[in-house]
């Protein structure tokens, strides 16, 4: 078994657990295997260890070392599934050491969040039980594409908890507000010619490029009215463009995905979603929304408890926001004061060349350890 926090997260890269909704993923993956070797781990600590399968071989795991008594029971809980390891540049699952650093596919996005948690648990293993705040490990499943470990946990036991920490890179700054986010798919539909007489058709794709030139400038003027001021503005971003067949054929159909990031501030009033469909028709643009998903953002306010013991934690912890979206979102919407802590940046999440420092794993390990001491009083 690992015998520092160094060999742990090894362990943990060398499991694969890339999310089998990512198409740049590998087949038969998933998070079954890695909640397996972590329920092992887990029971060894004296944890109570359930398996909660979301979907076929996807569970979530949730690990209790306390009863439940009626005690104040907060969770720390990573993600189990990783982005999938398309174009790396270094062994995805090696876990090399080299230049201080562990490389691998997850070792930021959040398996070294995860191991720094884990270790801190260890380290308190015999007080768990009896320290007047309980606290749980949960790892979810599937927060690179549907989330729906989280909201399934939020759905069914988020009444039990005070408070949730969703492990991420977050520089060890406690992330206690986000933005959520839209994703949906635009269409437009066309009549096919033959290109050598364009006129006999209807071209889909320089329709929806002209509708989505018209969009975009209406949506940032819509969108520039809801600013946080942590967060700033919402944001809008045409991702993907794909339409037509051939060079020699008028196309008959396009679509393009497009990225909302919205503010809590626009989520109260409504949400991406009705604003985006206002605007379109409003407009009076020719796009169907094909597909549409949007997540909450989150926002826990700084004078929470939980939050002040994390930033009592380490020196310098400071509360920040973040544009990006996570589990923490879930968790707060279904009724859990949530926010965003581990070691390891951001910025090195989902890269080529993924790794952490291990002076940041270390540095992760024992700010979570220092809040776990300080729930013991």
């Amino acid at each position: 078994m690992p015998s520092s926090p160094i060999e742990l997260l090894q362990q943990l890269i060398r499991i694969p657990s890339v999310n089998p909704d990512d198409q740049s993923g590998r087949a038969n993956e998933g998070e079954g295997e890695i909640a397996k070797w972590l329920a092992g781990w887990l029971e060894g600590l004296g944890a109570e260890v359930f398996l909660e399968e979301i979907k076929p071989g996807r569970p979530n795991l949730i690990a209790r070392f306390a009863p439940m008594d009626g005690r104040p029971r907060i969770l720390l809980g990573p993600h189990l599934d990783t982005v999938g390891v398309d174009n790396m540049s270094i062994a995805p699952f090696a876990a090399e050491l080299r230049d201080g650093k562990i490389h691998g596919r997850g070792a930021s996005d959040t398996k070294g969040p995860m191991a720094a948690m884990l270790w801190a648990l260890r380290e308190h293993a015999e007080s768990l039980r009896s320290m007047p705040v309980a606290v749980d490990f949960v790892a979810f499943m599937a927060e690179e594409s549907g989330q729906w470990g989280s909201k399934h946990f939020a759905a069914h036991h988020g009444s039990h908890y005070s408070f949730a920490v969703a492990g991420e890179p977050t520089s060890l700054d406690v992330v206690h507000v986000t933005k959520g986010s839209l994703w949906a798919t635009l269409a437009t539909e066309g009549r096919a010619a033959h290109s050598s007489m364009p006129e006999k058709g209807d071209n889909a794709v320089m329709k929806l490029a002209s509708a989505l030139c018209v969009l975009e400038k209406a949506m940032q003027q819509r969108l520039a009215d809801f600013p946080h001021p942590q967060l700033g503005a919402c944001t809008i971003n045409v991702g993907t463009f794909h339409g037509g067949t051939r060079a020699n054929i008028v196309p008959e159909s396009a679509c393009a995905q497009l990225d909302i990031r919205l503010t809590p501030n626009l989520f109260e009033r409504g949400g991406a979603l009705a604003l985006l469909e206002d605007v379109i028709c409003e407009l009076q643009l020719p796009i169907a929304l094909q597909y549409a998903h949007e997540n909450p953002p989150m926002e826990t306010p700084v004078e929470d408890p939980f939050l002040q013991l994390l930033l009592q934690a380490r020196d310098g912890a400071r509360p920040v926001g973040a544009p990006w979206f996570s589990d923490a979102a879930h968790l707060s919407r279904g009724g859990i004061p949530s926010v965003c802590l581990g070691p390891g940046s951001i910025t090195q999440a989902h890269t080529a060349d993924e790794f952490i420092r291990i002076e940041d794993l270390l540095d992760g390990v024992a700010h979570f350890s220092r809040f776990i001491d300080l729930l013991a009083r």
